[in-house]
């Protein structure tokens, strides 16, 4: 079996940065359905047609513990094997998500045999007494159960993956607690009282008990802490079996803003220290996005020790734009919409979610919008795909320039570069439409590569210099195999206003300063 380098995210360029065959790799992504890999049929049938000309380079898919264990002890690999053999056929590459103990804020997916057995296997409990959906992360037991089969997870792709389709593992799910702050089981409350560890004193430089330490957010950072601890112990043993880049991803915090009504102790943006430094086995923490405020979300989760992944984003039109500003705006290593398949799916056959399922997850309905969305989200990752080259080339002396509307009332940006300013004016939103943003590329002092839509484009000679700016040239074309593929030469009233309308375009500009 061919043997390759194992992927690895390091530092180059001064970003974190995922490798693959040696080569920086941008996941160009798409997750499909929960369950939808537990069904080989179902994937060649439903999926895979689906997603073929969608231009992604990687499928996020479920592998499931439940299928995996069946019998205790006794495991089958059997729906791995199928997402290997036809992830390959298809030649793409996968991100497996690890659906363990834990799955958005509940324990779905764990085997028959530990639902059946809640005395070993003991939940979290409210203050009430009242059991929740959802195994204890002090449930020793299950968190050992979780390892062992994580690891037996990892050494089969170790053994059966030499050519390195498995670029990277999510462990666990939009982890945490729901329904209240924190776990009231006897084993929890024991350890809550018996204040916080000597770890955790150390990285807060706090002492006390958690009460007096964290306050009105002691639940929270309570469960950060066991969440992360157990996460760790079974992402540690799995990394030390077979070291693919492993993270997990968060259900976000919002309105209105109570921990337990988002799962409470999950790693969202304010517990990245406690997660942090509780499992370094981790090599970021994603978001799941389904807000409306895509861009700053993507902000909000960029950190040098933290390069974006975006597992799970809403899929309507704007998911194209947003794609681009993860890529080159936060310099991030992936980007993937959910339910991707449904993007080319004959619509009879999609399964609507209820609108009280959506009310009760907090789920903006308008993130299932999927008008135009296959066709742009297409487009979108063909620019990906062709500009990177061109990225890598010249990120190192900040000569990429990423632009987004991230708010409605925004009405456009002015983008600095060396020697011109160039104004950005945002279009109207349309329904079924990208939102506005694009990409500029300063090529030569006078020369820009303008990848855009929804927007108009004025170049300005730098503020102070007394000099205008002079558009000599304007052509549109496409960016292929490292250079530029001229079309059109724009001239006339077509160079009087520079316009990126209502899809993707790509223009090259000469300008001259008098």
């Amino acid at each position: 079996m061919e043997t390759k380098q194992l992927p690895e995210v390091k530092m180059f360029q001064g970003y974190q940065t995922l490798f693959v065959d040696e080569e920086p790799y941008v996941i160009l992504g798409g997750e499909v359905h929960n369950s939808a890999a537990s069904g080989e049929a179902y994937m060649e049938e439903e999926v895979w047609p689906n997603v073929r000309d969608l231009g992604m380079n990687t499928v996020v898919a479920p592998v499931y513990w439940e299928c995996i264990e069946p019998k205790q002890g006794a495991f089958d690999f059997s729906t791995v094997d199928d997402l290997l053999r036809q992830a390959r056929r298809e030649n793409l590459r996968l991100v497996l998500l690890w659906f363990g103990l834990w799955k958005n804020a509940e324990s779905m997916y764990v085997p028959t045999w530990m639902k059946r057995d809640r005395k070993t296997y003991f939940h979290c409990k409210k203050a009430s007494g009242e059991e929740l959906p959802v195994i204890s992360p002090f449930c020793k037991e299950a968190v050992k159960q979780d390892r062992e089969a994580f690891t037996r997870l990892m050494a089969y792709l170790k053994e059966q993956d030499g050519c390195r389709t498995v670029l990277m593992v999510q462990v666990e799910n939009e982890i945490g607690l729901l329904g209240s702050e924190r776990d009231d089981s006897p084993t929890a409350q024991e350890a809550f009282l018996a204040g916080m560890p000597k770890e955790v004193e150390e990285e807060f430089r706090l002492s006390g008990s958690w009460q007096e330490a964290f306050g009105e957010e002691a639940g929270e950072y309570f469960m950060a802490w066991a969440f992360a601890k157990a996460v760790e112990e079974i992402a540690g043993a799995g990394k030390r079996e077979y070291p693919l880049p492993m993270y997990t991803n968060a259900w976000l915090e919002q309105f209105p803003w109570r921990p337990g009504t988002y799962p409470s102790g999950g790693p969202v943006r304010k517990m990245f220290r406690m997660w942090k430094a509780m499992a370094p086995s981790l090599f970021t923490l994603a978001p799941d996005i389904y807000v409306p405020m895509v861009p700053e979300t993507m902000d909000l989760y960029t950190e040098l020790d933290n390069p974006l992944f975006v597992p799970e984003v809403r899929k309507d039109a704007a998911c194209a734009t947003n794609a681009l500003y993860a890529v080159f705006g936060c310099h991030g290593i992936g980007f993937s919409p959910f339910g991707v398949e449904e993007l080319n799916m004959d619509p009879e056959k999609i399964d609507r979610i209820p609108p009280e399922v959506m009310a009760a997850l907090n789920i903006d309905p308008a993130a299932f919008d999927m008008e135009g969305s296959a066709e742009y989200l297409k487009r979108s990752y063909e620019l990906i795909k062709n500009l990177l080259p061109l990225y890598y080339r010249l990120r190192p002396d900040g000569d990429v320039h990423a632009f987004i509307r991230k708010d409605p009332r925004e009405q456009g940006t002015v983008v600095h570069a060396k020697g011109y300013d160039i104004q950005l004016d945002y279009r109207r939103k349309e329904q079924g439409k990208p939102e506005t943003g694009g990409v500029i590329f300063q090529l030569e002092k006078d020369v820009f590569l303008i990848a855009g839509i929804m927007c108009g484009i004025t170049f300005h000679g730098k503020m102070g210099s007394g000099k205008t700016a002079e558009l000599i040239r304007l052509e549109e074309g496409e960016w292929e195999k490292g250079g530029w593929k001229p079309g059109r030469i724009l001239n006339g009233d077509e160079k009087m206003f520079v316009s990126c309308k209502d899809n993707f375009v790509l223009y090259r500009v000469e300008l001259l300063t008098v």
